[in-house]
């Protein structure tokens, strides 16, 4: 028998993230989101997830829309996929290469993501960058766990605070509700190129949509590289090693 942190209690700030991050899902649920899921290295998480949402087994609670993407290329599958307001959950441990590419992209897709994972965390206090907007993890690092029921807890119990959440209407108004925000309109938004740059312009996917982008100063600029846009122009280039 496998004995994991979970066993011994979430403790305090595990439980507040949880709780913070099945906030954010009945949100982005309210304001008719799909949750999209991923695991990789553990397909049946990914399936798990997505029956638990979408599979009302108390009576009077809603069906969530959730799908569970499996397969070979499955940033491309994500990214055709997920539309702005939706949802990507992943379990995977924290060095695969396809969850922190989805995780990184997911601001310039228009997406929230959470990653459920255990095990060694990466440098800078778990993850470089915060790729992911809620993270739930067992600083565990027997790779036994993912076969566990640790991860089969938290997204239990992320259904049941979900709907929880769901009680209390006046918790699932968005904080900015306008078009613009004038807290976050001064900021780098993330953008992911979509076309080949041309006459200093490119296309770029970002959380608003698709985006005619000036580009002379990064250029030149391929399909797939990430950006930082201002005020429609790409200000920044990110590296290889943080996408």
């Amino acid at each position: 028998m496998t004995t994991t942190a979970i066993d011994r209690g979430l403790g305090a700030e595990l439980a507040g993230d949880l709780a913070a991050t099945a906030l954010t899902l009945a949100k982005r649920f309210a304001a008719g989101a799909t949750m999209w899921s991923v695991a990789p290295s553990w397909e049946p998480h990914a399936l798990h997830i997505a029956v638990e949402f979408v599979h009302p087994v108390i009576m009077g609670k809603r069906a969530l829309p959730a799908v569970a993407l499996t397969g070979p290329e499955l940033v491309d599958l994500v990214r055709v996929s997920v539309r702005p307001g939706d949802i990507v959950i992943a379990v995977a441990g924290a060095d695969d290469p396809q969850v922190r590419s989805v995780m990184r992209r997911g601001p310039a897709w228009g997406a929230t993501t959470i990653w459920i994972g255990s095990g060694e965390r990466r440098p800078e206090g778990g993850f470089k960058s915060s790729p992911a907007d809620h993270v739930l993890w067992l600083d565990d690092p027997d790779p036994r766990v993912p076969a566990t029921g640790g991860f089969v807890l938290f997204y239990h119990l992320l259904w049941e605070l979900t709907h929880v959440c769901f009680e209390h209407s006046g918790l699932l108004k968005d904080e900015c509700s306008e078009d613009i925000c004038v807290t976050c309109s001064d900021e780098g938004r993330l953008g992911e190129v979509v076309t080949a740059s041309a006459d200093g312009q490119a296309a770029v996917r970002t959380a608003r949509g698709v985006e005619n982008v000036v580009t002379t100063l990064v250029d030149p600029v391929a399909a797939g590289d990430l950006v930082l846009v201002h005020a429609g122009t790409a200000i920044s280039r990110l590296d290889e090693e943080d996408r």
